[in-house]
């Protein structure tokens, strides 16, 4: 890591036992394909690089379980992402993706996605099929709605949501029943659902910056709360 490299040599693929391969903080815009070799990888870090597209060959790195590709100017991800069955944590911030591939719907072992500072105005409904979901980030997006499937999230312990356009949400939101912690703050929210009263795990709640004129009576419902704003 930020060692400068523009380019990896095509020798990079010959290591089969390679666990863990961090290239972070360079000016890489192009991977080679000999990349797509090192099966045995479980950690690959390209964050912070020129990256403007991800080819499809990620789709063999099969027993990957972290994939950071933040900070990166990917406009695009490929279907081939939805091979990694294995990945856990995948970290896609400040980059400029505008949509989320249907395949994302398919990696059921994440744990952690982290969306945020991108250009998305929608998410996929495959999304709700993340049944080991903990966190997800979504902040400084452009997203008006989210998809009824977010309520089947039934282990969301964080959403962050921070800084979009949306006007509302979807009734299926008291599906989170895990759900911690709600950062609502920054969007355009006109009303609240009555369903928000089933979080009843909630401890933070932001609603700051919105443009609710009142809080739906459900809301009394939240024992759990410890900060609301």
């Amino acid at each position: 890591g930020g060692c400068g490299l523009a380019a990896l040599p095509p020798w990079i693929g010959q290591f089969p036992n390679l666990a863990a391969l961090s290239l972070y903080r360079n000016q890489l815009a192009d991977l080679p394909p000999s990349l797509w070799q090192l099966t045995g990888l479980r950690t690959l870090n390209l964050a912070d690089n020129r990256l403007a597209a991800l080819p499809e060959g990620i789709g063999s790195l099969s027993n990957l379980h972290m994939l950071d590709l933040g900070h990166n100017q990917l406009a695009a991800l490929p279907p081939a992402l939805g091979n990694l069955r294995r990945l856990q944590f995948l970290y896609l911030a400040d980059n400029q993706l505008d949509t989320l591939p249907d395949a994302l719907g398919s990696l059921a072992s994440l744990r952690y996605l982290n969306c945020a500072s991108n250009r998305l105005a929608a998410l996929p409904a495959e999304l709700g099929k993340l049944a080991n979901l903990v966190e997800l980030r979504l902040y400084h997006n452009q997203l008006a709605t989210l998809p009824d499937s977010l309520g089947e999230l039934a282990h969301l312990r964080e959403l962050h949501a921070m800084d979009n356009a949306l006007t509302g949400l979807p009734q299926s939101i008291g599906g989170l029943a895990a759900l911690r912690k709600l950062d609502l703050q920054d969007n355009q929210l006109t009303s609240l659902p009555g369903a928000l009263g089933k979080l009843r795990s909630l401890a933070e709640l932001n609603l700051r910056n919105n443009r609710l004129a009142a809080l739906p009576p459900s809301v009394a419902n939240l024992d759990s709360l410890r900060h609301l704003d």
